[in-house]
């Protein structure tokens, strides 16, 4: 029997392949024990759980970007963290201890170092994090989601991805797509999102550009988020709502996306061949546009500046673009020529290649 240590939370981009891997490895493993360390703060908090799976808690650490009370106090709390994690290491008998990054990652890769497990990182982002790039030092197991991550002893697996995306069999789930979401059967869709919270630039000018659209013979999909400003165009063929939880059926009506650039969305978009226009996320380290790095570079997507991403850049580049069908569906193929549907077999693979090596 194996006992993994998954460490990993704070948001999406780390607790959604940490729990496919985890579903995966359970799922061919009927033995093994998954744990997941994480924090109360983050979604791994609510996710972890729901899933059925251990959470074990630790206190969230990030780390002081300036000296101050904070800084002087973050050693001392960082080596209890990291103690404390070692201790779970011993007294669980963990095997492998399996990093997706975010500030528990950090302790745990140091724990592990300390306790003499195999460390396995999966480092999600084309520009990695900290985290990860100081557990690389010590393990030569470091699965990466794009190629070309700058990360030491990187191996390409791909995302792993939710259950439901890489099962998803889009022929046959469009029309319940379809259904589900009032859309026509005799249109092409462009699906709009931009992620759970929204992207104000993205959603004003896909409304104020709504009309076009339609007229272009595309309907629209349109995921606006929780957080969002615009208001429903009241158009036919204009389908607007604030949340979607059954992104499987979105994806499967799709024939064209224009999505913010986040490491899962691109990796699943691409996986199921569907070519986008990417507007990365503006604030931040960058790390968005260099996620779309493959799949542009492929000629599967586009990438434009969340400053250029306005009404006269739909008419001028997104209509003509969706006018050509043939052209849409060529860059559906490229996009899926760098797809990954199988990225929790790889880093399943990843993960036993480190364990047997102990």
């Amino acid at each position: 029997m194996t006992t993994y240590l998954l460490a990993g939370g704070g948001t999406a981009g780390h607790v959604n392949p940490l729990l496919a891997t985890a579903d995966y490895l359970t799922a061919r493993e009927k033995d093994a024990t998954v744990l997941v360390l994480g924090t109360a703060e983050g979604l791994e908090s609510r996710l972890v759980p729901e899933r059925g799976y251990e959470l074990l808690v630790i206190p969230r650490l990030p780390f002081p970007r300036r000296p101050g009370r904070q800084a002087v106090s973050f050693l001392p709390r960082f080596n209890r963290t990291v103690r404390q994690v070692e201790q779970v290491i011993r007294s669980r008998s963990i095997d492998v201890v399996v990093g997706f990054g975010g500030y528990v990652s950090t302790p745990a890769y140091l724990a592990a170092r300390r306790a003499g497990v195999p460390i396995v990182i999966h480092e999600a982002n084309a520009k990695p994090g900290l985290a990860n790039r100081l557990g690389a030092r010590y393990t030569g197991h470091v699965g990466v989601a794009f190629h070309h991550t700058p990360i030491r002893n990187a191996t390409f697996v791909g995302m792993p991805l939710r259950r439901e995306i890489e099962q998803l069999d889009r022929v046959a789930a469009r029309p319940v797509g379809e259904a589900f979401f009032g859309l026509s059967a005799e249109r092409p869709t462009l699906l709009v999102t931009g992620g759970s919270l929204g992207a104000r630039r993205l959603n004003a000018t896909l409304v104020a550009s709504a009309e076009a659209v339609i007229d272009a013979g595309w309907q629209v999909l349109h995921i606006t988020g929780s957080n969002s400003e615009v208001t429903d165009p009241g158009l036919p063929d204009y389908h607007m709502i604030s949340y979607c939880d059954r992104m499987d059926l979105a994806l499967a009506a799709a024939d064209f996306a224009v999505s913010r650039a986040g490491a899962a969305t691109v990796s699943e978009l691409s996986a199921l061949g569907i070519p986008a226009v990417y507007v990365p996320y503006p604030v931040g380290n960058g790390e968005q546009r260099f996620n779309t790095a493959d799949v542009v570079g492929a000629g599967g997507g586009l990438v434009v500046d969340d400053a250029d991403f306005l009404p006269v850049w739909v008419g001028a580049e997104l209509l003509p673009l969706l006018a050509d069908r043939a052209g849409v569906a060529g860059m559906a193929r490229r996009a899926a020529s760098v797809g990954v549907l199988d990225g929790s077999a790889r880093m399943a693979s990843l993960i036993r290649q480190a364990a047997g090596s102990a």
